[in-house]
């Protein structure tokens, strides 16, 4: 029986394949949604499968293809890929949340054109070198469609999306439309920008934005457009986590109240839902 549908603060939260593969993890990140679900939160998972995704190459023995650290998705890593997001990863969530008593329907972004996508044309990326590169099989988002995403909130469903996406109408000569491969925080914050969600909220391997990269103990709190910026000017915020929060700020623009960067670890979703910055960095425009 499905529970009532919720009416309290809408919630999306983004989690890797690093946290599908540990069970234990998992089922404590499930619990919390449902302890949330069940207090009026309505929530929409998404999930990426890297760890997945590279066991499976291996185990195929493809080549790993990567330029700069990013993934290559070619026609064999595109299969692998549909294998592991649509496959495992998406039903591994799926059955956590049947365990933890949370009604979960599993969908893909293809399905019913829920992110739609164009493949991204080849450009110069940071760490790459000088000239363009293509990545292959890799989507830039052209629409999200959430009527599909609403009608399971509405329903007292809770849908778990993985984020391969499809183009909108088939290419000249095919009688299928391509699939495409798009980075898990890339789909959440679309999808949490067009819904105008309350919390996207961002689970890494960090506890939030540091000071220190290496001192889990200097976590800020809270960060406004302005500080944001100013910290990643005096270089207080620096590598990987610069593209992060500078598409957090994006996305806060067009309409998500809060983004919260998290770790995966105990009661640090349910404390940064009802205590922003508790356990994580909330963003905020102001």
């Amino acid at each position: 029986m499905n529970p009532s549908p919720g009416t309290g603060p809408l919630g999306i939260l983004k989690f890797g394949g690093d946290v599908v593969a540990d069970t234990p993890r998992l089922a404590a990140v499930i619990r919390e949604v449902t302890h949330l679900t069940r207090q009026g939160w309505r929530f929409i998972l998404c999930h990426g499968g890297n760890p997945q995704a590279n066991s499976l190459t291996a185990r195929l023995n493809l080549e790993k293809k990567q330029i700069g650290g990013r993934r290559v998705t070619d026609a064999d890593t595109l299969q692998v890929m549909k294998f592991v997001l649509a496959g495992e990863c998406n039903i591994e969530v799926v059955s956590a949340c049947a365990a933890a008593g949370l009604d979960a329907i599993g969908l893909s972004g293809a399905s019913a054109g829920i992110v739609t996508a164009i493949r991204r044309p080849p450009k110069v990326f940071s760490g790459c070198g000088p000239d363009p590169v293509d990545f292959g099989f890799v989507g830039e988002i052209t629409e999200i469609r959430t009527g599909a995403l609403e009608h399971l909130l509405a329903g007292g469903y809770t849908p778990v999306l993985n984020t391969l996406a499809i183009e909108k109408t088939p290419s000249a000569g095919n009688e299928i439309c391509q699939v495409f491969n798009i980075n898990a925080d890339t789909v959440s914050s679309a999808l949490a920008a067009m819904l105008r969600a309350d919390h996207l909220f961002l689970m890494t391997g960090v506890p939030g934005v540091l000071k220190d990269k290496d001192d889990p103990t200097t976590r800020i709190p809270h960060l406004t457009e302005a500080s944001a910026r100013a910290a990643i000017e005096s270089e207080v915020i620096v590598g990987g986590m610069i593209p992060k929060i500078e598409e957090a700020l994006k996305n806060l623009s067009r309409g998500i109240k809060a983004i919260h960067i998290l770790g995966a670890d105990p009661a640090a979703l349910n404390g940064e839902a009802h205590h922003p910055g508790s356990k994580g960095t909330v963003l905020t425009l102001k």
